[in-house]
């Protein structure tokens, strides 16, 4: 890690064991806020963070696991508490590199979707010729296409996005970092280093090695889409012995977004969990 950050983080709840939400690739903690209202109005401080080079946080000069995974425990150890720290995509395998190196940090860990392996550059990790392949350099292409200078509404970009973005929900989700500088009569930028993400996407498909011998021993609740292919049964053997205590749920009718596909499935698995953990 090269200069010390502080990331953007916003608290829901003013008691209560702690829950953290850490977002995947172009995320921001908003992403998590209905949730986390939920998990608050239960009893919970919930903090959602931005990761570098996404919604508030400062832009760094390489995307790198090490180093969010250490700026993510930063903010952890200024908690005070031992904590809950819920993860998806890119942000489960910060989350999951930093259970393996500051286990001291965590009560318990929640990793949505993404498993503890390097991810293919190109095509898909099964046969079926209908799995969707690795999108996301399309995605930033597509975003870096978008001309700020003369955008008019959000429907516009919307509409400039659509070719490459074909899900409506995914595309409201990349939008949710498009904003307006000053009170709407700014200019249009977008909440993510683009450049430096597109450079670096590489290194957030890998699963950087753990220090060796590291495992995690406390709770580890693993939620997977049933119809994503991101955790197969061929990942199990890794996430074992990597996190012995797992256990892995399923869920039907959702992909890879599994808290949005099925919010209320994802609300109540965790919630479960929590109980558990806390109890």
């Amino acid at each position: 890690m090269t200069d010390a950050i502080r990331l953007a983080a916003r608290t829901l709840g003013d008691t209560g064991p702690r829950v953290v939400f850490v977002h995947g690739l172009f995320g921001q903690g908003r992403n998590w806020t209905t949730i986390a209202r939920r998990l608050a109005d239960d009893g919970h401080r919930v903090t959602l963070l931005d990761l570098p080079n996404h919604g508030h946080s400062p832009w760094t000069d390489r995307v790198d696991y090490g180093d969010m995974a250490e700026y993510v425990a930063a903010e952890l150890a200024l908690l005070g508490d031992p904590v809950t720290l819920v993860g998806h995509s890119m942000g489960g395998k910060v989350a999951m590199q930093l259970a393996l190196r500051r286990p001291e940090l965590l009560r318990a860990l929640v990793v949505v979707d993404i498993a503890p392996t390097d991810y293919p550059e190109s095509g898909g990790r099964t046969d079926d010729p209908d799995e969707e392949a690795s999108p996301f350099a399309a995605f930033i292409a597509a975003m870096q296409g978008v001309d700020l200078d003369t955008l008019q509404t959000r429907e516009d970009a919307d509409a400039a996005l659509r070719t490459a973005v074909r899900s409506t929900m995914v595309r409201s989700f990349l939008l949710q970092s498009l904003v307006r500088d000053g009170a709407g009569g700014g200019g249009w930028r977008w909440r993510l280093n683009l450049e430096t993400l597109a450079r670096d996407l590489g290194e957030l498909r890998r699963f950087p090695d753990p220090p060796p011998g590291a495992t995690f021993d406390g709770p580890v609740l693993w939620i997977a889409g049933a119809n994503s292919t991101y955790v197969l049964d061929e990942d199990r053997p890794r996430m074992d012995q990597l996190f012995p205590t797992t256990r892995l749920v399923r869920v039907k009718n959702a992909g890879h977004w599994v808290h949005s596909e099925q919010p209320e499935v994802f609300l109540e698995t965790v919630r479960r969990f929590l109980q558990q953990v806390e109890g």
